[in-house]
């Protein structure tokens, strides 16, 4: 693997075992990615797009060595996940940001707006609390959470676009090389969206890797270089983003594109 790379996805096949009776006829085991590839260099962008249940979040999870592979492997900066250790897992997890999709299970409800921002900081800096201070306030202020939120109790005083735009400065705040992004801006209105795409485009450009969960094309063509299309847990296309959604291969891209709302 070269330096520059910071992911890379080798025929990533994940099941989740037990009886589901929703699917029909099955039981056992359910597959939930199968034979997924792909890769991401020091700076890139990949987006991974699809439907609801096609595996997306699973992917995001196995990155980390949080779902556990059947066949293939994860390796992050060089390193095998599956063979580190619990503690050799925790070091390689700080170099990482996660921001996940429901930002109403996601943060500490009991806790101020600075408090889970800072959380993460003081876990793994508890000696630089000031420096600390001074970082959350800065993401806070880019992300234009109004000053007067910054004491209020997350589960009391913010809505559910202000608490996702919490969720990323507390996944910015340690600086991280690698950002897996699930549904970064699902609950923000048009206005907001767009500043937070700028806070992580500006990352981007400083050299952080993003990979974007969405089911949103056009997010994944505004935030991003490159993507794959998954469909039921494998991918049926890749590519430029831009090309993709221009120039579909597979005919469940053209459909995804064909559903985009046109005035």
């Amino acid at each position: 693997m070269s330096r520059d790379v910071v992911l890379e996805v080798k025929d990533l096949t994940v099941s989740f075992k037990g009886r589901f009776h929703i699917l029909k006829g099955r039981s056992g085991s359910v597959v939930a990615l199968n034979c997924v590839s792909c890769s991401l260099e020091r700076g890139a962008t990949l987006a991974v797009i699809g439907e609801s249940g096609s595996g997306k979040t699973t992917l995001l999870r196995a990155i980390l060595g949080l779902a556990a592979p059947d066949g293939g492997g994860v390796e992050l900066w060089g390193r095998p996940v599956s063979e580190m250790t619990a503690e050799e897992r925790v070091t390689i997890r700080r170099r990482c940001g996660y921001i996940f999709q429901d930002p109403y299970g996601s943060l500490p409800p009991t806790m101020t707006v600075m408090g889970a921002v800072m959380e993460p900081w003081n876990i793994v800096r508890p000696s630089e609390r000031a420096e600390g201070e001074r970082r959350a306030r800065e993401l806070l202020a880019e992300l234009r959470l109004p000053e007067e939120l910054w004491n209020a109790r997350v589960r009391y005083s913010l809505s559910g676009g202000q608490r996702q735009r919490v969720a990323v400065a507390r996944a910015l705040i340690l600086n991280p090389e690698l950002l897996l992004c699930d549904e970064p801006t699902g609950m923000q209105d048009v206005s907001t969206r767009g500043e937070v795409l700028e806070v992580l485009r500006k990352r981007v450009d400083g050299g952080m890797s993003m990979v974007m969960v969405t089911h949103d094309l056009i997010l994944a063509r505004k935030a991003t270089a490159r993507g794959i299309v998954l469909r039921r847990g494998e991918v049926v296309d890749k590519g430029d983003t831009a090309a993709l959604l221009a120039h579909p291969n597979h005919e469940y891209t053209r459909a995804l594109v064909a559903a985009l709302p046109k005035l």
